[in-house]
């Protein structure tokens, strides 16, 4: 009789010790429109571990938790090309449904992208949320362009690091921030000037940097006063991204400067149920592969996890305090 069930890690309780288990589950099956996908690997992203922390209203206990994956389509739902059978994709996933830290999951089949041969499914795997991430800030709403000067907030992340080098590809001159330890990691990736966040004065940096004019656009994900600081770091009609919301603008005369505030959602496309938006994702997503393939930028450093209940609740500690160089992905090839 074949096997109907999967490895999964679970999450029995949303808290700030969260712990996941190892459990065997159903393995999913599509509906209409969907694809089922072999997971071979599976990034571990912030949202990953805040989430784990706090939890999420639609969720149904124990959750599978994860939202990025690469692997390999073998089953179709109806109305599903059954050319897709087979295929090598990557999939960035809804946050409300069951996720991919499992042997299997099923997502619709118009948001994911297929992955060239020549790039690995761990690599692969490392790509979505971070890099669809930064993309979409940089291209679809920053609408950075050649010549311009980004300030990139919390560069030596998984957000930051692709941003770096995205908007170095695009032309553009990169001001990055990291701590000291990060440096010269950061300046590996392509930044021409990172200021040491923690010892250094950001704002008197950036001035000095830019001559007094200020940056064209900043890319945000720390939030808070920071967020404060760079809206006034900007040039008159400076485009600003943030990946935490919209900032507290309480006493800056935006009259006076004119800024485009960008809230970048990428699940946003799922919860919204904006199906253009969808769509984009898988084309994003191909955007981003065809950069990795043609050199225009790196994969970040990973660190893989085994497919262990204990090393991955650990790694996702890691990821909640903050303290991830790259990417940390889990491999779920081995069979089980």
């Amino acid at each position: 009789m074949p096997e109907t069930t999967m490895q999964a890690f679970v999450l029995a309780h949303a808290q700030p010790d969260f712990t996941l288990q190892a459990a065997r589950l159903p393995r999913p099956v599509p509906s209409a429109g969907e694809v089922r996908l072999r997971v071979a690997a599976a990034a571990l992203n912030p949202v990953d571990a805040k989430l784990c922390a706090s939890g999420h209203p639609a969720w149904r206990r124990p959750h599978v938790p994860g939202v990025d994956a690469a692997g390999v389509i073998d089953e179709v739902g109806d109305g599903v090309d059954t050319s897709w059978l087979g295929q090598r994709v990557i999939a960035h996933t809804a946050l409300a449904r069951p996720g991919t830290f499992a042997q299997w999951v099923v997502t619709p089949a118009h948001g994911v992208s297929t992955v060239p041969a020549d790039i690995d499914p761990v690599t692969a795997a490392s790509l979505p949320c971070a890099a669809l991430t930064a993309w979409q800030a940089l291209s679809r709403r920053l609408r950075l362009q050649a010549g311009q000067t980004v300030l990139i907030e919390a560069a030596a992340g998984g957000v930051g690091g692709f941003a770096v080098q995205i908007a170095k590809a695009l032309g553009a001159r990169v001001i990055a921030t990291a701590s000291a330890s990060n440096a010269s990691y950061v300046a590996s990736l392509g930044a021409d000037a990172v200021i040491d966040y923690r010892k250094e004065d950001v704002a008197a940096q950036v001035r000095a940097l830019t001559e007094g004019a200020g940056v064209d656009a900043v890319l945000d994900g720390v939030g808070g006063d920071t967020a404060r600081r760079d809206l006034q770091l900007m040039k008159f009609g400076g485009q600003f991204a943030s990946l935490l919301g919209l900032p507290d603008t309480a006493g800056i005369d935006l009259f006076a400067r004119a800024p485009g505030i960008h809230v970048i959602a990428l699940g946003g496309a799922w919860s919204s149920g904006d199906l253009a938006h969808q769509h984009d994702l898988a084309r994003m997503g191909d955007e981003v592969l065809a950069m990795l393939q043609q050199g225009r930028i790196a994969p970040l450093p990973i660190e893989v996890i085994p497919a262990d209940a204990a090393q991955l609740t650990a790694a996702l500690h890691r990821q909640l305090a903050g303290r991830v160089r790259g990417k940390l992905v889990l491999d779920l090839a081995a069979p089980g």
